[in-house]
C-alpha cells in the first residue's frame, strides 16, 4: 500500500507498559506513613550530643573534603565520632560515603555499627539486609529473617513472608538463599502465603513442577486466592493453558480484578482484542475511575478500529488524572492520541484543543506539539500561519530540525503545493544527507512528483542506512506493484518487510495488491481481507473491491467502494480505480 505518515504508536504493548496493580497508591501512601512514623521514633531514642566548636569543626572538614572527591578521610572521621558520641545518625553518614564511593565493605561496617548504636531502627535493618544479601555470605540475615517472622501478628505475617521471599530472591548464592527461605517458612507451611511464597521461588529457578505443585496447595487452603491462582498460571506451560485456568477461576471469582487483569493481558499478547477489551469492560464496571483500565480500553478500541470509543475512553482517562493532581502519570500519549482522533473526523479546533492540555514540562513533547499545531493549521486552510509557527522553531538537534523541514513539506503537499514541497525536501536532503526518516519523505515526494528514478534512488539509501526500515521495503515494494513492473522484485521487497512487520496491515494490502497484478487472485483477496479486518482504511477497501470485482462478487466489491467513500470522498485511489473500470457509483 501507498505509505503514509506514522500515526501516534498505539499498541498492545502499552496496555502493558502501564503498572497493572490498583493497590500501588495505598501502598506507597502507606509506606510514607511508616516511614514517618519511623523518623519520629528514631529522633525520640536519639542521644542528647553537645555540637561543640571541635566536633562542628571535624564534621565540616570531612563535609568538605568529601565534596572535593575524598572519601575515605571523611569516612573515618564520621565513624569515629558515632562511636564517641553514639549518634546513629553519623553512622549511617559513614554509610552513605562508603556507598556513594562503592566500597560494599565499608558500607556494611558502618551500616552494622548504625544498628548497633540504633538496634530498634528499621531503615538501618534494611540497609544491612540489602548490604547482607547481596554479599558472599547471607547467613547473618536469618537470625533477623526468623526474628520478624515470629514476631509479626498472624494477620501481616504474610506480608512479611513475601518481603522476606523478594529480599532472597536478589541474593548471589542462590542455593543458600533457597536453602534459606524453606528453613524460614517451614513453620508457616500451611498458610496460603507460606505455599505462594515456595511456588515462587521454585519458579524462579525455573522448577514449574514444583512451583504448580506449591500453588495448587495454596488454592487447596484457599481456593479464592487469586495470587495463588495467578502464580499456577505463571508455571503453566502455555498461554493458552494459562487462559483456561484463569477463565475457570474467573467463572467462581467474578470480582476478582487482579486475575481479570491478568487474563485480559493474555488475551492482548494473543491479539485477541475484542475479546480482552470485554475484560477490561468488566474491570471498568467494577472501578470505574481506574486509569489502568481506561487507557487499556483506549488503546484496544484503537486496535479495532473503533475511533468513538477510544475517543471516549482516552477523554475519561485525561479527565480522571485531572481530578487527581498527585497521580504522576503523563497524560501526553493519551492527549496526543487524542488529537489525532479529533483530526480525523474533521474536528481541528478539538484537536487544538487537546494539545493546548499537554504539560509544558517536557521540552521534546512541547516541540512535538508546535509541529502538530502547524500541521492542523495548514489542514484548516491557513497556510501562511503554519509556515511561520514552524519559522519560530529554532532547535538545536539536527534531527529536530530535519522534522521541521519535512513538517513544513507535508503542510505544502496537503495544500496542493507538491512542486514547492518537493524542492524544499529535495533542498533537505541534501542538508541532511544520512536522515532516513527525511530521505523516506522525500522519496514519496519524488513518487508523487513523478521522479520513479530519484524515489527509488532515496528508498535504497534508507535501506541502507536503516536496514530493518520495513517501510521503506514496503514503499518501492509498493511502487513496483502500482507501475505493474518488476512484479518479482516488489513481492520479494514485500515479503521481506512483511517478515520485519508482520502484522501491519498496510503491508499486507501491498502484498495483496502485488499478488493480485501478478493474477493471484485468491491469495490476494485473503491477503487483503486479513489487511482490512485490522484496519479499515478507504484504500485497502479500494484494492480489496477491485480483486473481488475481477472475481465476480460484484455486490461486495462494490459495497466496500461505497465504505471507502463514506469515508474518504476525495480519495485518489477510489476515482482512478473506478475509472479505469469505467464504472460510477
Amino acid at each position: 500500500m501507498a505509505p503514509q505518515p506514522q500515526p501516534v504508536a498505539q499498541t498492545a504493548a502499552a496496555v502493558q507498559a502501564v503498572d497493572p496493580q490498583d493497590e500501588a497508591d495505598a501502598r506507597e501512601a502507606e509506606q510514607q506513613a511508616a516511614m514517618e512514623a519511623e523518623k519520629a521514633a528514631q529522633m525520640a531514642r536519639l542521644p542528647k550530643v553537645e555540637l561543640t566548636p571541635t566536633l562542628l569543626n571535624q564534621l565540616l572538614r570531612a563535609e568538605f573534603a568529601f565534596r572535593k572527591g575524598d572519601w575515605q578521610g571523611p569516612y573515618l572521621t564520621m565513624l569515629a565520632l558515632a562511636q564517641q558520641t553514639r549518634d546513629p545518625r553519623l553512622a549511617r553518614r559513614a554509610a552513605e560515603m562508603a556507598l556513594a564511593a562503592r566500597q560494599q565493605e565499608d558500607t556494611l561496617a558502618a551500616v552494622r555499627e548504625w544498628r548497633k548504636l540504633d538496634p530498634q531502627s528499621e531503615e538501618a535493618t534494611q540497609y544491612y539486609l540489602g548490604m547482607v544479601i547481596l554479599s558472599d555470605n547471607i547467613s547473618d540475615a536469618e537470625a533477623i529473617f526468623r526474628k520478624r517472622l515470629e514476631s509479626a501478628p498472624a494477620e501481616v505475617r504474610g506480608v512479611v513472608l513475601y518481603q522476606v521471599q523478594q529480599l532472597l530472591s536478589r541474593a548471589r548464592d542462590k542455593e543458600a538463599a533457597n536453602a534459606m527461605l524453606e528453613r524460614l517458612v517451614a513453620p508457616y507451611g500451611d498458610t496460603v502465603e507460606g505455599r505462594v511464597v515456595l511456588a515462587q521461588a521454585a519458579l524462579a529457578r525455573n522448577d514449574k513442577e514444583e512451583g504448580a505443585r506449591q500453588a495448587r496447595a495454596a488454592l487447596e487452603l484457599q481456593s479464592s486466592s487469586q495470587i495463588a491462582m495467578l502464580t499456577l498460571a505463571q508455571a503453566s506451560d502455555s498461554e493458552e493453558q494459562a487462559t483456561a485456568l484463569l477463565e475457570k477461576f474467573l467463572v467462581t471469582n467474578p470480582n476478582a480484578r487482579e486475575v481479570r487483569a491478568a487474563h485480559a493481558r493474555i488475551l492482548v499478547n494473543a491479539k485477541q482484542y475484542e475479546a480482552a477489551r470485554r475484560e477490561f469492560q468488566l474491570l471498568d464496571q467494577q472501578q470505574p475511575d481506574n486509569v489502568t483500565t481506561l487507557y487499556a480500553l483506549g488503546v484496544l478500541s484503537t486496535q479495532l478500529n473503533d475511533p468513538a470509543g477510544a475517543e471516549r475512553y482516552f477523554t475519561r482517562f485525561v479527565e480522571v488524572l485531572g481530578r487527581n493532581p498527585e497521580d504522576e502519570r503523563d497524560p501526553s500519549k493519551a492527549l496526543l492520541i487524542l488529537s489525532q482522533l479529533a483530526e480525523e473526523r474533521g474536528d481541528l479546533q478539538a484537536a487544538v484543543g487537546w494539545l493546548d492540555k499537554l504539560p509544558e514540562g517536557d521540552e521534546k513533547t512541547v516541540f512535538g506539539a508546535q509541529l502538530r499545531r502547524a500541521q492542523l493549521l495548514g489542514k484548516g486552510g491557513d497556510l501562511p500561519a503554519a509556515r511561520r509557527l514552524l519559522a519560530t522553531l529554532k532547535p538545536s538537534d539536527p534531527a529536530a530540525q530535519a522534522q521541521v523541514l519535512a513538517a513544513e513539506a507535508q503542510i505544502l503537499r496537503d495544500a496542493g503545493q507538491a512542486g514547492q514541497a518537493y524542492e524544499l525536501m529535495q533542498a533537505a536532503t541534501k542538508r541532511f544527507p544520512a536522515n532516513p526518516d527525511l530521505l523516506y519523505d522525500y522519496a514519496l515526494l519524488a513518487e508523487k512528483a513523478g521522479q520513479v528514478d530519484e524515489m527509488e534512488r532515496a528508498l535504497r539509501e534508507v535501506m541502507r542506512l536503516a536496514p530493518d526500515n520495513h517501510h521503506a521495503y514496503n514503499a518501492l515494494g509498493y511502487s513496483l506493484a502500482e507501475r505493474n513492473v518488476r512484479l518479482e522484485e516488489a513481492r520479494a521487497l514485500i515479503v521481506k518487510a512483511l517478515a520485519m512487520a508482520p502484522e501491519d496491515p498496510f503491508i499486507m494490502d501491498s502484498m495483496g495488491w502485488v499478488e493480485y497484478r501478478m493474477g493471484n487472485l485468491e491469495a490476494a483477496e485473503a491477503h487483503l481481507r486479513r489487511a482490512y479486518g485490522l484496519r479499515r482504511d478507504p484504500e485497502i477497501a479500494v484494492h480489496l473491491g477491485e480483486v473481488l470485482w475481477q472475481r465476480g462478487k460484484r455486490a461486495d466489491a462494490e459495497k466496500l467502494w461505497l465504505e471507502a467513500r463514506a469515508k474518504d470522498p476525495q480519495n485518489d485511489t477510489l476515482r482512478s480505480t473506478l475509472a479505469r473500470l469505467r464504472l460510477s457509483l
